[in-house]
């Protein structure tokens, strides 16, 4: 193994969320490396997004993703195709584990957790499940972890946005998307994300519907972009029924996720429960406002967004509630501190 890897694998193969909550961990790697390339295992339905970021070079995709031998040892040739020099899982299992032992990576790097740790040669312990750091910096740590097993000193991590477009381009979209559903160019463009991916627990849509109203009263000029991706149109029709008075847009994202990533990017606020495209509009440094519940595995500390300090609120269920009783979050003093931080007058 070079004393300067050449060739470097980061695994982060579930959620969208999650592999966006890894770019950061991409961006030390590629600040501490800069001669190397870069490759990310991903799964095919983050392949896009993975394929835009700056700081990957090369996307390979987990497409077989169940534990039969089989489908283990297709990874582990592709994985020997590429003759990388280290691998750094950010998130473990015992196929993923098995596999990077089987193409006899030299320097296999993961969270010393559950029986795949046995495959790494070697191991970090983080201890997650207490959810005292967000889930980027654990990220982060592994790959601090390896650059200190190479010699580097301490790295400093780049600063948001970890997602970039050119701004003529987002500028152009922008004006056209306000173009064709007639919207005034100065409004003030918030997009509210009411589904969730059943990947959390989240806000109903009467308090959506409640949080938009209060906004509406409190912001002159603003317009409302009710986002849906896959199968969420349901979703966002039963939401734009409750905004009668309110203007407002249905958009339905359909040409996939980069295509969606640009649009979020045009937002002046972005709203939504703990959700993949929350944290898509948080790696481009869009401000956003988010719901979370208190339960340890799920709180805003864990799933936090990547934009910078001043750019995101946080609400959650209070302390003499139930954990995950999103009902008792109170969407009208929502709004009038989102007002305050974000739309001052």
């Amino acid at each position: 193994m070079p004393d300067t890897p050449q060739r470097i694998l980061i695994v982060r193969n579930d959620k969208l969320g999650d592999f966006v909550l890894s770019l950061p961990a991409f961006a030390l790697a590629r600040a501490a490396f800069p001669e190397a390339r870069i490759t990310a295992l991903v799964p095919e339905y983050t392949r896009e997004l993975a394929e835009s970021c700056a700081d990957i070079d090369e996307v390979l995709v987990d497409r077989h993703r169940e534990s039969r031998w089989s489908h283990v040892q297709r990874l582990c040739r592709s994985l020997r195709e590429h003759d990388f020099d280290i691998a750094i899982t950010l998130f473990s299992t015992t196929r993923i584990a098995l596999a990077l032992w089987l193409a006899r990576i030299p320097y296999r790097l993961a969270p010393a957790t559950k029986a795949a740790q046995f495959f790494y040669n070697h191991r970090l312990r983080q201890r997650r499940s207490r959810s005292e750091k967000p889930e980027w910096q654990y990220n982060c740590e592994l790959v601090q972890h390896c650059l200190a097993d190479f010699g580097h000193e301490a790295t400093p991590l780049p600063e948001p946005p970890y997602l970039r477009f050119p701004e003529e381009d987002i500028q152009k979209l922008r004006d056209g998307f306000c173009a064709a559903h007639t919207i005034h160019p100065r409004s003030r463009l918030i997009f509210l994300h009411a589904g969730s991916g059943g990947s959390a627990n989240n806000l109903s849509l009467e308090q959506y519907a409640t949080l938009a109203s209060a906004i509406f009263t409190r912001i002159p000029a603003v317009h409302f972009v009710l986002t849906a991706g896959p199968g969420e149109e349901e979703v966002v029709h039963a939401l734009a029924s409750l905004l009668t008075g309110i203007p407002h847009t249905v958009y339905h994202s359909t040409e996939g996720l980069v295509n969606f990533a640009r649009h979020l990017a045009m937002a002046d606020l972005f709203i939504a429960g703990s959700t993949g495209p929350l944290h898509i509009a948080g790696a481009l440094d869009v401000p956003t406002v988010a719901f979370y519940t208190r339960r340890r595995s799920a709180t805003a500390l864990r799933w936090q967004t990547l934009n910078s300090e001043g750019r995101r609120l946080a609400f959650s269920p209070p302390e003499d509630a139930d954990e995950t009783d999103m009902n008792s979050i109170d969407v009208e003093a929502a709004a009038v501190a989102l007002c305050r931080t974000f739309f001052p007058e």
